[in-house]
């Protein structure tokens, strides 16, 4: 189905782009980001697009997940030997794939029942940044095994748990100095850019991190100003939009009774 609505739009992009129609005019009559246009402009022929497809990560392997079980469980452990017999079996897909499927396998027993799958960068962000409290006792497990394959992961989750216990605790002006200084000596690229570009506005950083006071309420506001926009945009004039905008912050708005009312 995919590669057949390839084929489809990769000849009706070239129809155009052959005859000398520009990129952004094409995406504007098919509804398409230019990027995507431009790529479809840029292959020879569908084929080579439809190709990538099964070059997106774990999903491609899915299939071949019992003839890797059972070399695994034969002796061979090698993901280059591994990959060279999946592409003959018709796999599309990277020899580096086939490594980071294989690489919570190694130093354990021959899988029995499936190949483990590893876990996303979401995943791991998401137990990174949660309360340990917050987590699952199998979701710890599986952190506490992530991180003791990968000491920069483990010095990573050291420094945001430390900046999300100064955010909960809003203790900004005697702990968030000290973090920094630590962030910076740290043998992390993005966690010393983080730092850095938090000192070039400390002030300001530390005020947000020590005061119970936030902008939320003005964000929500923005948020409603750009939902209505978005729902009236080439549809109606600056008049309408100021109506409803006030309807809406009228409608959010707390009504108190002034007023006697007869019991």
């Amino acid at each position: 189905m995919q590669a057949a609505q390839t084929r489809r739009r990769h000849a009706e992009v070239h129809a155009l782009y052959d005859k000398g129609v520009g990129i952004e005019r094409i995406a504007a009559q098919f509804g398409l980001d230019r990027k995507t246009v431009r790529r479809y402009a840029q292959a020879a022929t569908a084929d080579d697009m439809i190709s990538n497809y099964p070059r997106r990560g774990r999903r491609g392997l899915a299939c071949y997940t019992p003839y890797l079980n059972q070399r695994w469980n034969e002796g061979c452990t090698g993901s280059r030997r591994l990959h060279l017999e999946l592409r003959e079996l018709g796999y599309l897909g990277s020899a580096r794939s086939v490594r980071r499927w294989l690489e919570p396998l190694r130093g354990t027993d021959p899988p029995r029942g499936g190949l483990p799958e590893a876990p996303t960068v979401r995943q791991a962000t998401t137990w990174f940044t949660r309360h340990p409290d917050g987590l699952t006792s199998e979701e710890s497990l599986r952190l506490q095994q992530l991180l003791d394959q990968c000491p920069e992961l483990a010095d990573t989750a050291g420094h945001v748990r430390e900046f999300a216990k100064i955010m909960d605790r809003l203790d900004g002006v005697r702990e968030l100095p000290g973090w920094i200084d630590r962030a910076e000596d740290a043998e992390l690229s993005m966690i010393r850019g983080f730092a850095r570009n938090l000192r070039s506005d400390l002030d300001a950083v530390v005020q947000g991190l020590s005061s119970p006071f936030n902008s939320g309420i003005v964000e929500g506001r923005v948020t409603d100003l750009k939902s209505i926009k978005r729902q009236m945009a080439g549809r109606a004039g600056f008049s309408l939009l100021r109506k409803r905008v006030l309807l809406v912050a009228d409608s959010r708005r707390t009504h108190r009774v002034t007023g006697t009312t007869a019991s």
